[in-house]
């Protein structure tokens, strides 16, 4: 199985060095660079093109979500996992704006951060329910400050049971709960979720989330 090449940015040197540690524990992962701020992350990843970027919020000189936005500008297939303190909300919005695939506060456990890490480099986006929560709640302050235009119909309609996954989706469950909750696969849960993404036109979970809601969807 091929590893997935992690790079570690954080300001907070004993944090980085804790989490290197840790990071080096697990057989899946290979921690191919470490940075202390964003303008490093940045030079770093064009160096290093990692699979994942664990990205610290809030730091000197470049903070965390300018670092992804350029990140993602520059390479598209970079991920990048946010991770933090504090559940900012107006952090929260701008990380997944710039581009970031997941969000996790520095005080989750040791296997939800391998968990996160596995599901970003695989192309989902993990996001804490809480968090997710307020991005639709966002979403729906901002949709009625303005004036919506009439949404347009799917070129092709979802089907029962995709309409099912993109519940569970927009509830913030991972492929794992998903397929708990319907009594599927996780494989049948994937190969849903690629249906879903193509019908609705969006590029990640998050994008689907907010793309069902602008058209009733959920």
């Amino acid at each position: 199985m091929k590893r997935i090449r992690v790079l570690l940015v954080d300001d907070q040197a004993l944090f980085r060095e804790g989490l290197a540690t840790l990071l080096g524990l697990n057989a899946q992962l290979d921690l191919v660079g470490e940075a202390q701020d964003g303008e490093a992350a940045v030079a770093a990843c064009a160096r290093l093109s990692p699979d994942v970027v664990l990205m610290d919020l809030r730091m000197p000189r470049m903070n965390g979500v300018e670092a992804t936005r350029r990140i993602r500008e520059a390479q598209p297939a970079v991920r990048v996992l946010m991770l933090t303190t504090f559940e900012e909300d107006e952090e929260v919005f701008a990380a997944i704006r710039a581009g970031a695939a997941g969000y996790l506060l520095k005080a989750s456990p040791s296997e939800k951060l391998f968990e996160a890490i596995r599901a970003v480099a695989a192309g989902e986006s993990v996001l804490q329910p809480s968090v997710t929560a307020k991005l639709m709640a966002e979403f729906n302050r901002i949709a009625g400050r303005t004036e919506r235009r009439a949404a347009q119909p799917l070129p092709e309609p979802l089907s029962g049971r995709e309409l099912g996954v993109l519940q569970c989706l927009c509830d913030g469950l991972s492929n794992k709960e998903i397929a708990s909750r319907l009594g599927i696969t996780e494989g049948t849960v994937k190969n849903h979720m690629t249906n879903v993404l193509g019908k609705l036109g969006a590029l990640d979970r998050t994008q689907a989330a907010l793309r069902a809601r602008e058209l009733g969807l959920i």
